[in-house]
């Protein structure tokens, strides 16, 4: 990867994330003000073609120790074992969820929308034994009976506050990480892709 070690330094996880423990989910878009760090975080949404893991990418977090959060798709978990074992065994990320199949959540009913958060908790439950509390809703979409579904299977939405673009062929490197780094502030949170779709994150 390409990133300066600047860059890099400032994108460390924001901590005091958790579930909410009955009724509707709450959000998260940021961290506190107060915080002194960003939080750098993964989608892993399923792909119909590739490797579906950006190796590069996930090797230069870990050999940097650099703190993150991926939020996986259940579809995407079952297509990836290993990498899923991988990241799980880091003690510097987190491991939340991105849906079942990667469903637009509006679409759904509220027991449709229930099962597509349950069955991603599920997985790393039954095959990794880790009980996840982060939920990032498929496509940043959400309506009043996600927050219900999500707060009955015990996790809180965690959006953002910085896109990095990183899914766009088109935009180069330089142009996602000055972006980036632009618009962060102290506790934002910020969105890239590790599934191969974030074309130029590695090198950001």
């Amino acid at each position: 990867a390409a990133a300066s070690a600047a860059a890099v330094a400032m994108l460390v996880i924001v901590t005091g994330l958790r579930a909410q423990s009955a009724g509707p989910a709450a959000i998260v878009t940021r961290g506190p003000a107060t915080c002194k760090a960003v939080a750098l975080t993964f989608d892993l949404c399923p792909v119909t073609s590739g490797a579906g893991f950006d190796r590069e990418l996930v090797t230069f977090l870990e050999r940097n120790r650099i703190h993150a959060t991926f939020f996986a798709s259940g579809a995407w978990m079952t297509r990836h074992d290993a990498e899923l074992r991988e990241l799980l065994a880091q003690p510097f990320f987190e491991i939340g969820t991105h849906g079942q199949a990667h469903a637009h959540m509006k679409t759904q009913s509220l027991a449709a929308q229930r099962e597509e958060i349950a069955g991603a908790v599920r997985l790393l439950a039954d095959h990794a034994h880790r009980a996840p509390t982060l939920f990032r809703p498929p496509y940043g979409e959400y309506n009043a009976d996600t927050l219900s579904a999500a707060g009955a299977e015990g996790q809180t939405v965690v959006m953002w506050s910085v896109v990095s673009g990183d899914p766009d062929p088109k935009l180069p490197a330089a142009a996602i990480e000055d972006d980036a780094v632009a618009r962060a502030r102290n506790g934002s949170v910020i969105i890239f892709h590790a599934n191969g779709r974030g074309w130029k994150t590695k090198d950001t």
